[in-house]
């Protein structure tokens, strides 16, 4: 008899996106993220300036606070207090969807200073507005599940590309068939992805910054990279709240801007989605509502600080991607570096001598990751089910339709525009209503929506201060509602971490007595055979593998299986299907287990029971992501 040896004291590790990076490299990781963002955070104010009637001073210091209360805001996202901020490396920028609303709210008011003044008066209540709605539209989180999340962040990266083909050739106005746009725009992409090749560690985390740099000063050598607004800008410039006056307030433009920040939070969920997906922590309805608040409070600040409407900004989601560097502090570091690009105008003049070709062939390199992320979160979605690939080609295809003709917004009427005027904004808004129309209306409802997001997830605090009988009820769900297994695992609290809470339930499974372990595996339902009493859970494990929707022939296959399983061994087929994968694999491991011995096939049964609980572990317990890999050793080797 083997005695139980105390296993070795765990150090907590700390997560990625928690990671505290030296100085140095917080400051260079920071100073790429701000070239990268710089072009996309004074576009609003330029376009804004120009179209309401504002003179060049004015501009300067419209693009001064923005640049100001953009660091503020990103600090304020990354950082986090209280229930403000959502705590991701995202940057938070002046919203695009805002553009054409803060225009016409402008020239409605009669343009210049006096239309500022109403459209800061429209933001600042639009963002108290957002603030105080963030925990309501954070449950809305459940209608979010990957064909929706996926979807959207698909859409946000092919929709900034052509931003960055624009850029590629010169900017607006630019011209395509100048060799030299296209040799700086291709040289620099070419540059990145050759560091990216060559080198490791810090290099490569830095080469969208190094490709910045040897391409401005390529342009420069050749006289196509100018400085001269340096010596224009004064040294320092402080943004004063109201600096053009108090703000005025009109019903109409309030209204108008809280559409705008509806739409916002749409945008602000499919990046919060997508950077959960790049640095591996699992997105829950508090993050959501975090991270809303604080795009209401960062909008606030902007009208009073004398910017606008801001949330997180999708280039930067990119750069987190390519670069692998997944601390928040580089954001918080890019936020104090806005701050004092804000102060110091000419440090600002600098920064924006950056020739659009160079950064469009950067941008090109970022925004595409952005889309490979949703490809990847797309791939956990059941195409086997021609609902999903109706909303992922209708969303797709409406939001290329306005980003390749945006000169369509203006066949629709006036109150669609906004809609129609942004190809992420009409496609997220497409994706989510198909979703419900096909997932969770009339005979649409059911287990298909893949991916099943949005349950609450459970803190480890909250875990420990259950009572056993809360315990039991919130675990007991792992395995499929039999009890035994989170009555024992309960014995063993407190709980360190997230790790020795899921070994408890793990080792309270494989240590249950061979009559309570086959009663256990009685309660799972046959494959590709669900009854009502099957569960949510079960019904959405299968459905990820099409198993819920199987034509005649490969229904007759598995009825034949589970039931020469069942007259064999006395129990239903169990197996962790998000595993196996394809249905044709699943039904070829099936019948390969058919040869086992009892003995071997109880064993690998409870395997797989455990694997199935630890796919729901991962989705009940807050920052449950280990390696899956390590995972299945470790299963396999509890089993044998």
């Amino acid at each position: 008899m083997s005695v139980a040896t105390p296993s070795p004291t765990r150090t907590r590790s700390v997560h990625p996106v928690d990671e505290r990076l030296p100085t140095g490299k917080l400051a260079v990781y920071g100073l790429q993220h701000v070239l990268a963002f710089y072009a996309g955070a004074v576009i609003v104010p330029i376009l804004l300036a120009g179209a309401i009637g504002l003179d060049e001073r004015e501009l300067i210091h419209l693009i001064n606070a923005d640049l100001f209360t953009c660091g503020i805001a990103s600090i304020i996202q990354s950082i986090g207090f209280w229930k403000v901020g959502v705590r991701l490396p995202l940057l938070q920028g002046v919203t695009f969807t805002a553009v054409s609303p803060m225009i016409a709210i402008g020239l409605a008011a009669g343009g210049g200073t006096d239309g500022l003044l109403v459209i800061y008066g429209a933001v600042i209540v639009a963002g108290l507005f957002t603030f105080l709605i963030a925990p309501f539209f954070a449950r809305l989180i459940r209608f979010f599940p990957p064909v929706v999340t996926g979807t959207v962040i698909l859409i946000i990266g092919i929709a900034l590309l052509p931003v960055a083909a624009q850029d590629a050739v010169g900017g607006a106005g630019g011209d395509p068939t100048n060799p030299r746009n296209l040799a700086y725009a291709l040289g620099t992409l070419a540059l990145i992805v050759a560091i990216q090749r060559i080198f490791k560690g810090f290099m490569a985390t830095v080469a969208v910054l190094i490709g910045l740099v040897v391409g401005t000063l390529a342009a420069w050598a050749f006289g196509d990279a100018h400085f001269g607004g340096v010596a224009e800008s004064a040294w320092v410039g402080v943004t004063t709240p109201f600096y053009f006056g108090w703000p005025q307030f009109s019903a109409a433009a309030i209204i108008s801007m809280i559409v705008v920040m509806l739409i916002t939070a749409v945008e602000t969920t499919g990046d919060v989605f997508a950077t959960g997906e790049i640095v591996d922590k699992r997105i829950s309805r508090a993050d959501i509502a975090r991270a809303l608040r604080a795009d209401g409070l960062a909008t606030t600040l902007g009208g009073v600080l004398n910017s606008f409407p801001y949330t997180c900004f999708a280039e930067n989601v990119g750069l987190v991607r390519l670069t692998r560097v997944k601390s928040r502090y580089v954001v918080a570091a890019a936020g104090l570096i806005m701050i004092g690009l804000g102060l110091l105008p000419k440090a600002g003049a600098v920064v924006a001598g950056i020739p659009h070709p160079v950064l469009g062939g950067a941008a090109l390199a970022m925004f595409a990751t952005v889309a490979v992320v949703g490809i990847q979160t797309l791939s956990r979605v059941d195409f086997n089910d021609h609902r999903n690939i109706v909303i992922v080609g209708t969303s797709i295809g409406l939001a290329l339709l306005v980003t390749a003709q945006p000169a369509v917004a203006q066949a629709v009427p006036s109150w669609a525009e906004i809609i129609f005027g942004s190809g992420i904004t009409l496609g997220s808004i497409t994706a989510i209503g198909l979703n419900l129309v096909f997932h969770h209306l009339g005979s649409g409802r059911g287990p298909a929506v893949a991916g099943r997001p949005g349950a609450d997830s459970i803190s480890l605090g909250q875990v420990n201060a259950m009572s056993r009988e809360e315990f039991v009820a919130t675990f007991a769900v792992l395995v499929q509602g039999e009890g035994w297994v989170a009555e024992r695992a309960y014995d063993r609290r407190p709980f360190g971490d997230t790790q020795a809470l899921r070994m408890a339930l793990q080792e309270a499974l494989f240590a249950g007595a061979t009559d309570e372990q086959r009663e256990l595996m009685q309660a799972y339902p046959d494959l590709g055979g669900l009854g009502e009493e099957a569960g949510e859970d079960s019904a959405a494990e299968q459905s990820e593998v099409g198993l819920t929707r199987l034509d005649e022939e490969s229904q007759d296959e598995f009825t034949r299986l589970t039931a020469t399983y069942r007259d064999r061994f006395g129990v239903p087929l169990i197996a962790c299907v998000r595993d196996i994968g394809a249905r044709e694999r699943v039904l070829a491991s099936g019948w390969e287990r058919l040869s086992n011995s009892d003995a071997q096939e109880h064993a690998t049964a409870i395997i797989e029971i455990a694997k199935i609980a630890n796919h729901r572990f991962e989705s009940l317990v807050a920052d449950a992501n280990p390696i899956s890999a390590a995972r299945t050793r470790s299963l396999d080797r509890a089993g044998s």
